[in-house]
């Protein structure tokens, strides 16, 4: 009789969904809150567009070395742990290969069935540091050339976010035109956003979709505002 295969849909890669988050997020609000609140105060959208360019191309560079520089950090959190912990598996190995039992009896293990899994890790120092950094300390092993994707990611996605509220300020001569036009679109850029970002992650699109144009909404109007305070 046929069977249908079991195909699992799980989603493995958090980190670049979190980058384009934090990129796509600013990108949509700063922008939109700076041509907003220079919409009252210039006579010409032509001042708008060149303000708002600038301020992406220096928004992207800066949330970027963001990213990097977090991305690096991590990398070198991640490997000084891990040389700790050869340290210790050779210094204290009796002590190291009970936090072992102890991780494996949190899982419902027997004793007697948690010694010979004990001398299968330890038997390999760098199988029984990879066990530890995970099970213990919770740290997965950072991505090959991951603070330059994570730069790339988040400054792209932040020039990608800004340019959808700069848009109309470009073809249209009429200011306040321009504003309602870069408020409805942005608006449907930050639900279309969520509920792309919903898809992907695993909750109700609809739902993240309006998280997204709940959140990112009210940060835009916050930003306006202020953005209206300082113009």
């Amino acid at each position: 009789m046929p069977t249908t295969p079991h195909i699992e849909r799980h989603f493995t890669a958090p980190q670049v969904v979190r980058d384009i988050v934090i990129g796509m997020a600013d990108g949509l609000t700063v922008p939109f809150a700076l041509a907003a609140g220079l919409s009252g105060a210039v006579a010409s959208t032509e001042i708008i567009v060149t303000a708002g360019l600038a301020e992406i191309a220096a928004g992207a560079i800066a949330m970027g070395l963001g990213g990097y520089l977090a991305a690096k950090t991590d990398l070198e959190h991640y490997h000084t742990e891990r040389m700790r912990e050869f340290q210790e598996i050779a210094d204290i190995p009796e002590e190291e290969a009970e936090e072992v039992a102890r991780i494996l009896r949190q899982w419902g293990l027997q004793d007697e069935h948690v010694a010979p899994v004990v001398e299968a890790i330890r038997s390999d120092p760098g199988r029984w540091v990879d066990f530890m950094m995970r099970f213990e300390f919770g740290l997965e092993a950072p991505q090959p050339g991951r603070a330059m994707k994570s730069a790339l990611t988040i400054g792209g996605s932040y020039v990608v976010g800004g340019l959808i509220p700069l848009a109309p300020y470009m073809p249209v001569d009429t200011i306040w035109v321009a504003l309602w036009i870069s408020v409805g679109i942005t608006l449907v850029a930050l639900f279309t956003f969520g509920y792309i970002k919903g898809r992907f992650t695993g909750i109700h699109p609809l739902r993240g979709g309006l998280q997204t144009l709940l959140t990112g909404g009210v940060a835009a109007l916050a930003a306006f505002f202020i953005a209206r305070l300082v113009a």
